[in-house]
């Protein structure tokens, strides 16, 4: 299939979920209301819950090139609340493969119990997120790919069987926390007993509005991970993330700062993201990035998703920078991502990890 014809089938696959746009927009958004399979005047529910996300990249480089087009995820499964209690259970599908191939995982698969002061305890498997990019869903990325900061220390596995607890301080409503405890095990369903376990915290501050911004909130992410050969981590027993979000009119400035102490023959290392975007109208985005990584010793650093797909080595020192637009034609509920970077990794020891080289992504993201 030509690079055209797959980019023609995305658009195509836009248009097939979006034929109402040239009518009411009102009547297009109702669609996600199919979803909802029950629901009461006291707030219960339960509704279905998924996402699918569709690819087209093309990435050329000195080391050669890839290009093809995937179904990025697809996932698929149900949520419901009763009272102060919630659960889900989502499993995850890989499309590309045959139908008897085709199942992964369990993602979600927890229940959860909301108390006083707005604390929540959720116990099971489910997404234990920091870092900028980690956090954030992949249904409310404004890139197709997470940075490859939290691709090099995130654990890009991202669900795990374990206990967690987050809300707001007591005292003041603009610190919340989050907090949990994780076995490494690299169970497809719900695990403890193999590899070992991972505990994070983070906190969050939001600021009141001033002259410079009308939102803001930093967070700090702290992971201590008891590594194992078996878990399904990444090799760091240290992980710190110190990330913020500013926000003043259109204009909006997310960063993250990380670093990483490496285990098991894994390089500490350290990175920067520097990610501003413009909300040009209520469906029209821009978006920039930048992304720099430093490994203390060589061979400590993975390229990103497509990148790897050519050179698989590692490398000791990384830049990034991304330029794309963002088209929502239902918020992040469904939208369209169109990206172009280029990257530049450099490999001081064997070579084998060096890359030069640029990429294209178009993206279509719906979840519901």
């Amino acid at each position: 299939m030509s690079k055209f014809s797959k980019q023609l089938s995305i658009l195509c696959l836009v248009a097939i979920f979006t034929p109402g746009l040239t009518a009411e927009q009102t009547s297009f958004e109702s669609a996600w209301d199919y979803a909802k399979l029950y629901q009461n005047t006291d707030g219960d529910y339960l509704n279905l819950s998924g996402r699918i996300h569709l690819d087209s990249a093309w990435f050329d480089s000195s080391q050669g090139e890839y290009n093809d087009i995937s179904w990025r995820r697809f996932r698929f499964g149900f949520k419901g609340k009763y009272g102060r209690t919630s659960a889900a259970l989502e499993a995850d599908i890989d499309l590309n493969e045959d139908l008897g191939d085709s199942y992964n995982r369990l993602t979600d698969a927890n229940l959860s119990w909301k108390f006083d002061g707005d604390m929540k305890v959720t116990a099971l498997k489910h997404s234990a997120g920091f870092t900028l990019d980690g956090k954030t869903s992949s249904k409310k990325l404004f890139t197709p790919q997470r940075n490859n900061l939290t691709n090099n220390l995130w654990f890009t596995s991202e669900y795990f069987t374990g206990v967690s607890i987050k809300g707001n301080l007591v005292s003041a409503s603009d610190w919340s926390y989050n907090a949990g405890l994780f076995s490494s095990d690299d169970s497809d369903e719900i695990g403890f007993t193999d590899a070992s376990y991972f505990t994070l915290f983070s906190l969050g501050r939001k600021l009141d509005a001033n002259a410079l911004w009308n939102e803001a909130e930093f967070r700090v992410d702290y992971v201590y991970n008891d590594v194992h050969e078996d878990g399904n981590t990444r090799d760091f027993t240290h992980v710190v993330s110190l990330s913020s979000k500013f926000a003043s009119g259109k204009w909006h400035l997310w960063n993250d700062l990380a670093m990483g102490q490496g285990d098991l023959g894994q390089s500490d290392l350290w990175g920067l993201v520097i990610m501003p975007f413009y909300q040009q109208t209520e469906n029209f985005q821009w978006v920039m990035r930048y992304t720099y990584l430093d490994s203390d010793d060589h061979n400590g650093l993975r390229l990103g998703r497509y990148e790897n797909k050519i050179v698989d080595g590692k490398g000791d020192r990384y830049h990034e920078v991304y330029g794309g637009a963002n088209y929502f034609f239902n918020s992040h509920k469904l939208k369209l991502h169109l990206g172009l970077q280029y990257t530049d990794m450099a490999d001081g020891a064997d070579d084998v990890g060096q890359y030069d080289g640029w990429g294209l992504t178009l993206a279509l993201r719906a979840y519901w």
